[in-house]
C-alpha cells in the first residue's frame, strides 16, 4: 500500500531522519559523512563555514582591510559599519549578541570598536582571525599617519603652519560633536547626567590619569547602586573558539605587564621601553574610545618632552580625517617622538603598545562573554561607566582641546563652523577637516 506524503517538508526534510542505515554507512566508507538535521533551537550564534583555516583568516583579513580604508567618522560610526557588515549582510552573529558584546567592549578598558572587530575575527577564526581583523583594520590609518610624521619633519615651520591650526580647530568640533553624541546616548536621566557633570569638574581639578581611573570606578559603583538592572535578551551562544587557557594566560600578562614595565623601564634606562610603558599604560586605562584617551597621551607625552603639544594637537586633527581606529594616532606619536627609536619603529612600537592592552581584555574575556552577559548587574555598572567617560571627554574638550586650539574670535568662528558642518548638515568628517584645514590657512 502507497502512503501519500502530507507535505513536501516530509519529503525533504524528514528524509534524512528516516534514512536507512545501509546509506549512512556507504556514505561514511567513501569518506563522506551523512548529513544531520540542526535544531534551529540549539545553533550556535556565528559558525562559520568550513573550509581551510588559512582562507578564513585571510578572508577575514580583507574584511576589515576594506573596514579598515572605509570606516570614517570615529569609534561611534565604526561599530554601525561592524554591525551592517557582520549582523546584517554575512550573518555571523545575531543582533542581541552583537549589542551584548558592545556592551562587554565599552566596559572593557581599550578602544571599543577595535576590540570588537577582535572578537569577531576570533568568532570566525580565533586567535589568527583575531590578529587578522586587528592587522587589517588598522593598517590604513596606521601607514597614513607615520607617514604624515615623516611629512611634518621636512616641511618647514610646519608647527607655525595655518593648516595645522586648523586641524587643531577641526579636533575641537570632532570632540565636542562626541561629547554630545555619547551625552544624548549615555546620560539620559538625571543621575547619569548630573554624574558625568561631577566627573567633568573632578577631572579638570584634579588633573591626573589617577583622577580618571577613580572616577570611572566611581561610576561602576555608583551605576551598580543607582540604575535600574537592565536585563539581556535571550540570544543565541557565540563560540568565540579563545580557550579558557588562553583566557588565563592573557589576563595574567595584562596585570604583569601593567605591573612591571614602569619598574623595568626606570631600572633600564631605556627610552624604548619607557615609551613602549606609557602607550601601555594608557591603551590599559582608558575607558570610552579613541577621544577619551587624548588627556591620557597627552600626559604622557607632552610633559616629558618627547612631542611638543603643537605636534600632537596637529596629529589629533590629522586623525580625524582617516578611517579605522583613532588609536592609530599612537603611530604618528612614535614617530614624532624625539627619543631612540623614533621614525616608523617608534611608530609600530608605540601602536603595538596601545592596543595590546585590549587585545589581552579581550581575549581573556571572551571565553566567560555567554556567561557575563546574562547578569544585569554588570548592565547596570556599564551605564555609569558610560556616564563617567561622558564627564571625562567633556573635560578633556574644554583643556587641553579648545585652550590650546582656539586663540581668538576668528578661530572660535571656524570652529563652530566646523561643529556645525558635523552635527546638522551631515558632512563626512574627512570633507570637515579639509575644510578646518583650510579655514586655518586663510586665517593665518
Amino acid at each position: 500500500m502507497l502512503l501519500k506524503p502530507n507535505s513536501l517538508h516530509e519529503i525533504r526534510g524528514d528524509s534524512q531522519a528516516n534514512r536507512h542505515p545501509k546509506a549512512d554507512a556507504r556514505m561514511r566508507s567513501n569518506g563522506m559523512a551523512p548529513k544531520q538535521a540542526q535544531d534551529p533551537a540549539t545553533r550556535t550564534v556565528g559558525m562559520p563555514r568550513q573550509g581551510p583555516a588559512v582562507f578564513a583568516v585571510l578572508g577575514v583579513f580583507l574584511i576589515f582591510l576594506r573596514l579598515g580604508l572605509t570606516s570614517f567618522g570615529g569609534p561611534i560610526a565604526h561599530l554601525g559599519y561592524l554591525r551592517s557588515e557582520f549582523v546584517e549582510r554575512r550573518k555571523w552573529l545575531e543582533d542581541a549578541a552583537y549589542v551584548d558584546l558592545v556592551a562587554l567592549c565599552q566596559f572593557l578598558p581599550g578602544p571599543a570598536s577595535s576590540q570588537v572587530g577582535i572578537a569577531l575575527g576570533a568568532l570566525r577564526a580565533g586567535l589568527p582571525g583575531a590578529v587578522a581583523a586587528w592587522v587589517g583594520f588598522t593598517l590604513p590609518s596606521a601607514a597614513i599617519m607615520i607617514a604624515f610624521a615623516y611629512g611634518l619633519r621636512f616641511l618647514p615651520d610646519a608647527s607655525a603652519a595655518g593648516w595645522l591650526h586648523g586641524l587643531k580647530l577641526a579636533a575641537v568640533a570632532v570632540v565636542a560633536q562626541a561629547v554630545w553624541s555619547m551625552g544624548r546616548q549615555f546620560c539620559r536621566d538625571r543621575v547619569r547626567a548630573s554624574f558625568a557633570m561631577l566627573a567633568a569638574v573632578a577631572v579638570l581639578l584634579w588633573t591626573s590619569a589617577l583622577a580618571q581611573m577613580a572616577v570611572i570606578a566611581l561610576g561602576a559603583l555608583i551605576g551598580r547602586r543607582l540604575l535600574p538592572a537592565a536585563q539581556a535578551d535571550d540570544a543565541a551562544h557565540a563560540d568565540f573558539r579563545i580557550s579558557r587557557r588562553i583566557s588565563t594566560l592573557a589576563w595574567l600578562l595584562f596585570f604583569a605587564l601593567l605591573a612591571l614595565l614602569p619598574l623595568w623601564a626606570a631600572l633600564s634606562g631605556s627610552h624604548a621601553l619607557a615609551l613602549f610603558d606609557s602607550f601601555y599604560r594608557s591603551g590599559a586605562l582608558v575607558f570610552g574610545g579613541g577621544h577619551v584617551v587624548l588627556p591620557l597621551l597627552r600626559a604622557q607625552v607632552v610633559p616629558a618632552g618627547w612631542v611638543s603639544d603643537s605636534d600632537f594637537l596637529a596629529g589629533y586633527g590629522m586623525a580625524q580625517a582617516l578611517p579605522g581606529p583613532l588609536f592609530s594616532f599612537a603611530a604618528y606619536l612614535g614617530a614624532v617622538s624625539s627619543g631612540t627609536p623614533h621614525g616608523w619603529i617608534g611608530g609600530l612600537l608605540a601602536l603595538g603598545a596601545i592596543f595590546l592592552p585590549a587585545f589581552l581584555l579581550v581575549l581573556g574575556a571572551l571565553p566567560h562573554w555567554n556567561q557575563w552577559r546574562t547578569r544585569p548587574a554588570l548592565r547596570s555598572a556599564l551605564g555609569g561607566v558610560n556616564a563617567a567617560v561622558v564627564g571625562i571627554l567633556l573635560a578633556a574638550l574644554y583643556n587641553p582641546i579648545f585652550l590650546s586650539a582656539v586663540r581668538g574670535p576668528g578661530d572660535l568662528a571656524l570652529a563652530l563652523a566646523a561643529f556645525a558642518l558635523l552635527m546638522f548638515w551631515k558632512i563626512s568628517p574627512l570633507w570637515v577637516v579639509v575644510f578646518a584645514a583650510l579655514g586655518g590657512a586663510w586665517l593665518a
